[in-house]
């Protein structure tokens, strides 16, 4: 589960473990994987009209930008417990909330950063507006937080329970 402050990302142990096996993957086996399709390619002949070459530079750039992304993450990760089952919106919580105080109307999501986003359950980050919304407050509060177009929004946090995805 991840908490961002300003200058820290808090992981569990598990994630932290799980983000450095995928940096030790990008960083080895799937550079040398990259390298091999771009070699073969130049071998093909004229690089300009060689779409299996620009294609392999392509999905090396966005392998490169990951290995930034996780380098930094990691650098700044700190290694902690998951959020106490407490009723408190912190990150790593699965939260409900109504809007508007309507019990019909109502949105459950994950509260964390994007490196935890799956198919499974809608993310938000704590940095959104409608993370930094609720994080900090507790279940049963009525809440406000600014929307994107400068309008204000009211949400009844319903449940929070931290993740365990």
């Amino acid at each position: 589960m991840t908490q961002t402050s300003e200058n820290a990302t808090w992981l569990t142990q598990e994630a932290y473990n799980k983000l450095k096996d995928e940096l030790a993957y990008l960083t080895g086996p799937a550079r040398t994987e990259i390298s091999a399709k771009i070699a073969a390619a130049r071998e093909e002949g004229d690089l300009r009209e060689n779409g299996g070459y620009h294609a392999a530079k392509e999905e090396q750039g966005k392998q490169e930008l990951r290995v930034r992304q996780l380098t930094q993450l990691l650098e700044s990760a700190k290694v902690g417990e998951a959020p106490a089952a407490d009723g408190s919106v912190a990150p790593g919580m699965v939260v409900t909330i109504a809007f508007d105080g309507d019990e019909d109307d109502t949105l459950t999501f994950l509260l964390a950063s994007r490196e935890y986003a799956s198919g499974d359950i809608e993310t938000y980050s704590p940095q959104s507006p409608l993370g930094t919304g609720v994080s900090g407050h507790r279940v049963g509060e009525t809440v406000e937080y600014e929307l994107p177009n400068g309008k204000t929004a009211s949400v009844k946090i319903l449940k929070a329970e931290p993740y365990k995805g």
